[in-house]
């Protein structure tokens, strides 16, 4: 049975598309530590460590997430971008790219956030716009 990534992925469940090509997938978070939490996954592998990925997949899906990163800190003002790699709520291989103001954005204990329908549809055309740029 695929996960609930690799569902998102291929359109079965709808998500806030930040970016995508041919091998990963970028979304927004549903249950974001900031405006723009974005999740960047694997497409084919559903495999929920990243240090099982091939090299190939997971020195794509880091290329990947670096330039959603630059998209990412472009569309949200942030002094940084913070990644984590947890893997413990999903069973697929997924990074969090998370804007930064403080150190203390990232810790995932704290209540989430919640946006409107049309905010995130925002924010995620704002940061596809800045990743088509690059």
């Amino acid at each position: 049975m695929a996960t609930i990534f690799t569902r998102i992925a291929k359109g079965e469940i709808p998500s806030y598309k930040v970016a995508e090509n041919d091998d990963f997938y970028a979304f927004l978070d549903i249950n974001p530590l900031a405006k723009g939490h974005t999740l960047v996954i694997p497409k084919n592998v559903e495999d929920d460590y990243i240090f099982n990925l091939d090299e190939k997949t997971y020195e794509g899906l880091w290329a990947f997430a670096r330039k959603v990163a630059v998209a990412l800190k472009s569309a949200v003002p942030c002094k940084r971008v913070g990644v984590a790699v947890l893997g413990m709520e999903v069973p697929h291989t997924h990074i969090h790219l998370v804007p930064l103001q403080t150190e203390g954005d990232m810790d995932f204990r704290k209540t989430k956030l919640s946006f409107s329908a049309e905010e995130n549809l925002s924010i995620a055309k704002a940061i596809n716009q800045e990743y088509e740029k690059l």
